[in-house]
């Protein structure tokens, strides 16, 4: 793309859309539908919460305010994009995960994941999701036992870890019980997609193939136990890895069929992971996986510009002239 106003010419990766609607306006909408889980997450964990949220959002705007710095590119932390990593990256973590842990987690998601490989629009991994996988590997105690009850933090399992502790739906659905900041109210997470999807902000194929391969997976696999896809739906990060996650511009596929299957891959790993795997919760690791993949679904759902019929009635048209 040439500047009309000298000779420059910029180049960029694609793909390359023009609208009314800037990257900083979409960027604040998501900020603003990531509210209901902040305040609930608050409501539900108290202080330690909010400190985790707090450190995660200052650490991520700091970190690329200073390595944009570092490698003399303009600072664009008024996009919100650090802003929508930090409060993505403290919603999936403990409550009362340790501050400097937080910060080495921001740390490895904007310098690593995203700056590192060119920044906003060039990483190949989702960077909140990056930087809590660093922090998993790296602090297994902390990520894995770091859980507590709403109001009165005693320390407890998760509902994935110890499924027969909780066997009432509304108080899973409801979010008051032991999990991630961010992914335990199903009640605000379906009202952070429908506004997202309202406003046209996420795109709802990835979302939905996910939710749907995991739960149908899930019914097949459990005899066809209908509670058992209810649990599956109300626990763990798969509501919320649907909504915020696979909708991601940068690491999700740019075409409908690519991303159709992209979130059915989701689905699949996710039920794969918690159904046999090791892990009671499988839904970070399976958008970082498919993350991976992201490359290959592009080429092969990829639009064929030049065939079909149009171009064939054009030749034909050229020919009679």
């Amino acid at each position: 793309m040439a500047d009309n106003n000298s000779n420059n010419i910029y180049l960029s990766p694609g793909p390359h859309f023009s609208g009314s609607i800037k990257s900083n306006m979409i960027m604040l909408m998501v900020v603003i539908s990531l509210l209901p889980e902040c305040v609930m997450g608050v409501i539900y964990f108290g202080l330690p919460a909010l400190i985790t949220i707090l450190a995660s959002v200052a650490s991520c705007v700091v970190f690329e305010a200073i390595f944009q710095k570092l490698i003399k590119r303009p600072v664009s932390v008024g996009d919100f994009s650090a802003v929508v990593t930090g409060v993505l990256l403290a919603l999936t973590l403990p409550p009362t995960m340790p501050v400097w842990q937080t910060v080495l987690g921001a740390f490895f998601a904007i310098v690593v994941a995203k700056g590192l490989f060119g920044g906003l629009g060039c990483n190949v991994w989702n960077p909140a999701l990056t930087g809590r996988a660093f922090l998993f590997v790296s602090f297994p105690t902390a990520m894995g036992s770091a859980w507590v009850t709403p109001f009165d933090a005693v320390s407890t399992a998760t509902p994935l870890a110890k499924p027969e502790a909780y066997t009432d739906l509304w108080q899973l659905f409801t979010g008051a019980h032991a999990g991630s900041i961010g992914e335990t109210c199903i009640i605000a997470i379906l009202g952070s997609a429908l506004f997202l999807l309202i406003t046209h902000v996420i795109d709802w194929r990835a979302p939905l193939t996910m939710v749907a391969t995991a739960c149908l997976c899930t019914f097949l696999a459990n005899g066809f136990d209908v509670n058992a896809v209810l649990f599956a739906l109300t626990t763990g990060g798969l509501l919320f890895g649907a909504t915020f996650m696979v909708t991601d511009y940068t690491t999700a596929p740019l075409t409908g069929a690519g991303r159709l299957i992209f979130g059915a891959g989701c689905g699949l790993i996710t039920f794969l992971i918690r159904q046999y795997g090791g892990f009671p919760e499988g839904v970070m690791f399976s958008i970082l996986i498919m993350n991976s993949l992201v490359p290959f679904l592009n080429k092969i759902s990829r639009r064929k510009y030049g065939y079909g019929l149009k171009k064939d009635k054009a030749s034909k048209e050229g020919a009679q002239k």
